[in-house]
């Protein structure tokens, strides 16, 4: 008798444990929010941002895509996701900002939130989740993607509705290919490509009202995109090629700027360099390399370690 009670003991204290672990790690199961609304906040980008469901404000992050940083704040992750799409670190900024727009923009409307509140690991005071989102034109990370905001490239799960990640990581990367191959978004940003949302200076050209998603508990659909064209490169007034728009030199590594060819909206993307410190780099110029740096005024060892990694 008294073993019996010993192992009932035993057996409830280690079913305690493990329910503790389980609520530790988040449910199973499938949590859906329905009717979220995004709200506005400025540490918004395209793959991360805050939620309201009823009462309650959430952050979520998309499961599966990599969308690129709005700002100079994480360098080594901008480099990684410039290399990617092969265009310079500003460049990558101008992709990050152009999808944190269309997020905005898709997200105007009530959406829905599939989330297992696994953590996402976010700076905020409140804590961050891994989700999909579905908006009434389809998955938003599938939509990012197509339209070359975004890398088929993040934390990975089992979308729901579907048996293994497997088919929805192929999906993106046909969608990625798609993109690389009309040189759209980031892959076409060096000519002038880079489409913004409906309502702020032009339609993106994918993902109509009639796109249906794999997966998360809707019916699976052939992808279905609108014929819209894309707005030609950019020109100056009398259709010449706009002299400002800034290209990478051939021989600049992936991901790097030219020091004698950069921009002043080039150099201030750098962390430590504003326009005061961008205007004497740019009168100091010709520079042999960026080595020489060293040589303008009020760039010491300190600064000179921050921002010599930036440079070709």
């Amino acid at each position: 008798m008294q073993f019996a009670r010993i192992a009932l003991i035993g057996a409830a204290v280690f079913w305690t444990a493990v329910a503790d672990l389980g609520a530790r790690d988040g449910p199973k199961d499938w949590t859906v929010l329905e009717n979220c609304r995004l709200i506005v906040n400025p540490a918004n980008d395209g793959d991360s941002f805050h939620v309201s469901a009823g009462a309650k404000e959430y952050i979520f992050r998309l499961y599966l895509v990599d969308a690129p940083e709005t700002d100079e704040m994480t360098p080594g992750r901008l480099v990684a996701q410039a290399k990617y799409f092969e265009i310079t670190v500003p460049q990558a900024i101008e992709v990050g900002r152009a999808a944190k727009e269309f997020t905005r923009e898709k997200l105007s409307a009530p959406f829905t939130v599939f989330t297992r509140m696994s953590d996402a690991m976010g700076q905020s005071r409140l804590e961050r989740f891994y989700a999909f989102v579905q908006t009434k034109e389809g998955d938003l990370g599938e939509q990012l993607v197509r339209n070359g905001l975004a890398r088929n490239y993040g934390f990975k799960a089992v979308p729901p509705g579907l048996r293994n990640s497997r088919v929805e990581m192929e999906k993106l990367q046909q969608f990625e290919n798609e993109a690389r191959q009309e040189k759209i978004g980031g892959w076409g940003v060096n000519i002038g490509r880079l489409n913004a949302p409906a309502g702020v200076s032009g339609p993106f050209s994918h993902f109509g009202s009639n796109q249906k998603p794999q997966g998360l508990g809707r019916p699976a659909a052939s992808p279905s995109f609108s014929s819209t064209p894309r707005p030609p490169a950019q020109t100056a007034p009398g259709g010449t090629p706009n002299p400002n728009k800034s290209h990478p030199k051939a021989n600049t590594p992936l991901g790097k700027i030219d020091i004698n060819t950069a921009t002043e909206k080039e150099l201030t993307t750098v962390p430590g360099i504003g326009h005061v410190m961008a205007a004497r780099i740019i009168t100091a110029r010709p520079f042999r390399s960026a080595d020489d740096l060293r040589r303008v005024s009020g760039i010491g060892d300190k600064k000179y370690a921050q921002v010599r990694p930036y440079f070709q």
